[in-house]
């Protein structure tokens, strides 16, 4: 473990402006994190799982994740580096700690793009049912890959353009489904709070229904954690980065929350039953018969905001291993800015997926969401872990002059790493989930190994820490407020 106190050159930072990504994208990036295919198609399964007691899931979800980004935000704000949380994980836990969160968020990143490719080409059909789907999966990877290797500014202005049309559908969804309730619009059956508790109870499965729905809770929070590495790039970071966490927990209680109890007010819980959105089913009582071509844009949006943000977070810590020869070393290279060879060798491995996916479409689906949600919590537990040991490594003085930190610390802290533990505790106990476990598991053993024999071990020892204090904002507002 090492001092993070200590003097050193950085590998990165942030602080250039030129091209780099204004408040409104780092605000946009946060808040497209937030809203995707784990919200407009997976909050239907995750509500079969636990009935309306999926709200507290959500809600609870939402808590550890604000904990975890504002552990990373306290981190990113006082010292901005290029490999984010990977260089946090390897300065204050030591080499292997950030090995493995790197190469971990990596692998997540690639998981989730290749369940949002083919899900681009399926989504597709609705409209062209008789073309190939490689051809809409090949016009995705053209049009986010030309927008992660132009610039920064072209990654952040396309990711800013897709969450609109998200935000605005959820918004829509929220104000028509308002309107029924108010005004009584729909024929169909009754609608009101009693939806909520009169069809087995607001908890209809017990406990173990909360339990099985976590997975799918998290899952939909999967990628929250790129506001640290997105960052790393604004022009501004001691003031964007607070500013974009501290909008999580109204985010999390707007379009998770309240989207979803404005549905089980009006849809009975049990017919939300998955075979199509609850959006959709909620636009269809609203009786708009274009709902569902509506709908299938905001859904082709959303998976297109994934995988270009995804690409976008994989190829800069990438990137920052490369730069510490701890990653082959062409993925260090950049121009303006941007990590091209890193951003390409994804493209190409994406290519690959997308062939498996088309060969063995029912396996791949199978175990996606699960093992996206291992490497997710995987990562986040190494986020909260790098900050208890930063917090370690600080004297009294250097916590009380943070302008931006935990709140409720440590209770915070514990609540989240133990909700974490149990997470993986769930998919240990219950059956579906082994086969991801086993290979979440089997890539930890996989990339220990190739830290130990390639030569990364020496390459991180040799590193001296990029993490050192640097001033922090000594005017204006205290940002943690």
């Amino acid at each position: 473990m090492r001092d993070s106190s200590s003097p050193t050159a950085r590998t990165g930072t942030s602080r250039n402006s030129a091209g780099g990504l204004k408040h409104r994208h780092l605000h946009f990036i946060a808040l497209g994190s937030a809203i995707g295919t784990g919200l407009f198609y997976g909050s239907a399964e995750a509500i079969q799982a636990a009935g309306p007691a999926v709200l507290l899931v959500y809600l609870l979800g939402g808590v550890v994740v604000y904990f975890m980004l504002r552990a990373l935000g306290e981190m990113a704000v006082r010292n901005p580096v290029a490999g984010s949380f990977a260089e946090y994980a390897r300065a204050h836990m030591g080499g292997w700690a950030g090995y493995i969160t790197g190469w971990m968020f990596a692998f997540e990143m690639v998981i989730v793009c290749l369940a949002d490719l083919t899900a681009i080409g399926i989504y597709m059909g609705f409209w062209f049912p008789d073309a190939p789907r490689w051809i809409w999966v090949a016009v995705t990877l053209l049009i986010v890959g030309a927008a992660n290797l132009a610039s920064v500014k072209s990654f952040g202005e396309l990711e800013f353009g897709f969450t609109i049309i998200k935000v605005g559908a959820v918004v829509a969804m929220i104000l028509g489904g308002a309107a029924i309730l108010v005004f009584g619009l729909s024929d169909s059956h009754a609608t009101g709070p009693a939806n909520l508790t009169n069809d087995g109870g607001f908890f209809p499965h017990g406990p173990s229904g909360m339990i099985a729905s976590f997975i799918l809770v998290l899952f939909a929070f999967g990628g929250t954690e790129i506001i640290g590495i997105a960052g790393t790039k604004a022009e501004h970071p001691e003031e964007s980065v607070p500013k974009a966490i501290n909008t999580v927990p109204l985010r999390i209680l707007l379009f998770y929350v309240v989207s979803l109890a404005i549905i089980l007010m009006i849809i009975p819980w049990r017919e939300v039953t998955g075979d199509a959105s609850p959006f959709v089913q909620i636009f269809s009582t609203l009786g708009v018969s274009w709902a569902a071509a509506a709908l299938n844009v905001v859904v082709i949006t959303a998976a297109l905001s994934a995988i270009n943000a995804d690409l976008f977070g994989a190829s800069n810590v990438l990137q920052g291993l490369a730069r510490q020869k701890l990653a082959p070393g062409i993925m260090a290279k950049s121009r303006n800015g941007v990590p091209v060879f890193s951003t390409l060798i994804l493209l190409v491995v994406l290519v690959g997926g997308v062939i498996l996916n088309a060969l063995l479409p029912e396996r791949v689906f199978e175990i996606v969401a699960s093992l996206a949600t291992f490497a997710t919590v995987f990562v986040w537990l190494m986020i909260l872990l790098s900050h208890v040991w930063s917090r370690k490594n600080m004297t009294r003085e250097e916590v009380a002059n943070l302008n931006y930190r935990v709140p409720f610390w440590p209770v915070g802290q514990i609540f989240a790493i133990a909700f974490i533990l149990f997470t993986f505790g769930i998919m240990a106990w219950t059956e579906e989930y082994h086969l991801a476990l086993a290979v979440g598991a089997g890539f930890v053993a996989l990339t220990t190994l190739a830290y130990f024999v390639t030569g990364a071990k020496r390459a991180a020892d040799s590193i001296p820490d990029a993490t050192a204090s640097t001033p922090e904002p000594t005017s204006g507002e205290n940002l943690s407020r």
